[in-house]
This record gives structure tokens, C-alpha cells and sequence, in this order.
């Protein structure tokens, strides 16, 4: 086969198509950018996962003054009710689950409030004594608050424990969404681009439909014939998924490491290194769907 004809048919189909080859262009480079932010959010996800379980503490609130439970019938907890907390946190049971704890009084409760709510008028209507006193259980391992929950639930003075897991889970799962909504758009803009490719070829195959016929005649191979369609769609694809990757390496670049990057200090975000990571997949596959859209086009309307 001569690579050099091979490559003027190509480049003669693109020039004729000129106008269906960017829109292939645009919808892959649309599709995989949404493919690329899905893949990057789910990084993320997992990096906040492994940054937040690990800090995420379990809180047993005390019973205070306007508590109404089972367990708060006498009102606020009493020093000695304390002191049965603690004993049991500090009790050979519980002991070994737990990496450190400390004491939040009333005041130190308010104090932290107020920081919290400080432009909030909400402020005004608590006091101290309305906050509960609480222990705060940092566990060696965090997939083990069950064992103090169960452990401490019930007790006299003990309004609830609480895992501040439960309120990350809410907030991962709503970034879940996010990101099946995001795989979801991309699912349907690769189906548009691989339509437009086949499409594509077709119009590329029915302009040179003289040309083909003259090849037949002559004697030229299956493989000489399809191979310059092929090569369209695969540039075209290709073309869009190197824009849709230099999409992703900018995105983290100036959005995620530059502008949120100095926002959110406290927290883990992707960097460059992950976003090489899902270059190199878009590439495959951008490549892949367009060798397989142009097999398609080329087995459905070439009939070769």
C-alpha cells in the first residue's frame, strides 16, 4: 500500500468536508471534555474522601438545660454524668479505638459559635448554656465509630453521638451526582460525535464516489480504499481530543490550582500530575470511537 496516496486521500477528504470535519471537531472536544471533568471529579472526590475521614471526628453532645430525651430527664448533665463519659472513653472497651479526645465546654462551645455565625443574627438568641457540652473522639480508624456510638448511646446525661461521617457522605454523594450527571452528558455527546464521523464519511464517500468506482475496477484492496476514510475520521477525532486535553491540563492549571487553589487552602485538590493522568485516556478514547465510527460508516454505506 503507498502511504504517501493514502495520505492525499485523506488530506483531499478532509479539505472537501472541511465544514462536517470541525463539527466532529467541536462535539469531541465538547464530549471529552465533559469525559475529562468527570474523571478529575472523581479524583477529587477520593482525595477529599482520604483528607476528610481521616479528621472526622465523633461527637457526644451532653444533655443540656432544654434537651428532651430519654436520657435527659434530670436536665443538663451533671459533672459526675461527665466523669461516667469520660471514665467509659478512657475504659480498657474503648480505649483502643480511640487516637485522642478532648472536652468542649459551654463557653468554648459559644466561643466557636460565635466565629462560626458571626454575621448571623442568630447569634443574639443563644447563650451558652443552650450549647451542649460535648467530647470530641478522634478513632484510629474512622470506619469504626459504630463501636463508640453503640457503646455510648443511652447513657444517662447523653443526648446523642453523632458521626460527622454521616454529613460528609451527604455532601460526597451530591458530588457523585455531579459527576454521573457530567458522564452522563459526555455518554451522549460521544454518540452525537459518533454519528457526525460516520455521517462524515459518508458525505467524504458519496464526493468520491467516481473515485471509488475507478478503484474497484483497477483492482485496488478493501484496505486501500477504506484506510483514507478512516484516517478522516481518526484526525478529526484525535484533533478533538488533544483540545478537550489541553481543555482539562488548563482547567486545573488556572481554575483548580490557581483560583481555588488559593481560596480553599485547606483543602487536597487535583493537580497537573492527575490531569497528565486523564490526558492520555481521552486520547484513547477519542481515537478508539472514531476507528470504530468509521469501521461503521464504512461497513454500513461503502459496502466494501
Amino acid at each position: 500500500m503507498r502511504l504517501g496516496l493514502v495520505l492525499s486521500e485523506a488530506a483531499n477528504g478532509l479539505r472537501r468536508n472541511a465544514s462536517m470535519v470541525v463539527s466532529v471537531v467541536l462535539v469531541t472536544f465538547i464530549s471529552l471534555t465533559f469525559v475529562g471533568a468527570a474523571i478529575l471529579m472523581q479524583m477529587q472526590i477520593g482525595q477529599m474522601k482520604n483528607f476528610w475521614y481521616d479528621r472526622a471526628q465523633v461527637g457526644i453532645y451532653m444533655c443540656t438545660t432544654i434537651s428532651s430525651g430519654e436520657t435527659c430527664t434530670a436536665g443538663e448533665a451533671t459533672p459526675e454524668q461527665i466523669d461516667t463519659v469520660k471514665a467509659q472513653l478512657e475504659s480498657p472497651t474503648l480505649s483502643p479505638f480511640i487516637d485522642k479526645y478532648y472536652f468542649e465546654t459551654h463557653d468554648q462551645a459559644f466561643e466557636n459559635f460565635k466565629k462560626q455565625f458571626a454575621d448571623n443574627p442568630v447569634v443574639d438568641y443563644v447563650t451558652a448554656d443552650q450549647l451542649n457540652e460535648t467530647f470530641w473522639v478522634n478513632l484510629d480508624d474512622p470506619s469504626q465509630s459504630d463501636v463508640l456510638v453503640e457503646g455510648l448511646s443511652g447513657i444517662a446525661g447523653v443526648e446523642n453521638v453523632a458521626d460527622q461521617r454521616k454529613y460528609l457522605d451527604q455532601i460526597f454523594s451530591v458530588l457523585n451526582v455531579a459527576s454521573y450527571t457530567a458522564i452522563g452528558i459526555a455518554a451522549l455527546m460521544l454518540v452525537a460525535a459518533a454519528l457526525l464521523i460516520a455521517t462524515t464519511i459518508r458525505l467524504s464517500a458519496f464526493s468520491r464516489r467516481r473515485e471509488l468506482g475507478i478503484m474497484r475496477l483497477v483492482g485496488a484492496s478493501n484496505r486501500f480504499i477504506q484506510t483514507p476514510f478512516i484516517l478522516e475520521g481518526v484526525f478529526a477525532a484525535l484533533l478533538g481530543s488533544l483540545l478537550a486535553g489541553g481543555a482539562v491540563l488548563g482547567g486545573v492549571y488556572w481554575f483548580v490550582q490557581g483560583y481555588l487553589g488559593d481560596r480553599l487552602t485547606n483543602f487536597s485538590l487535583v493537580g497537573m500530575q492527575d490531569a497528565l493522568v486523564v490526558v492520555p485516556i481521552l486520547l484513547v478514547v477519542g481515537a478508539v470511537l472514531a476507528a470504530f465510527s468509521a469501521q461503521f460508516a464504512i461497513t454500513r454505506y461503502l459496502k466494501v
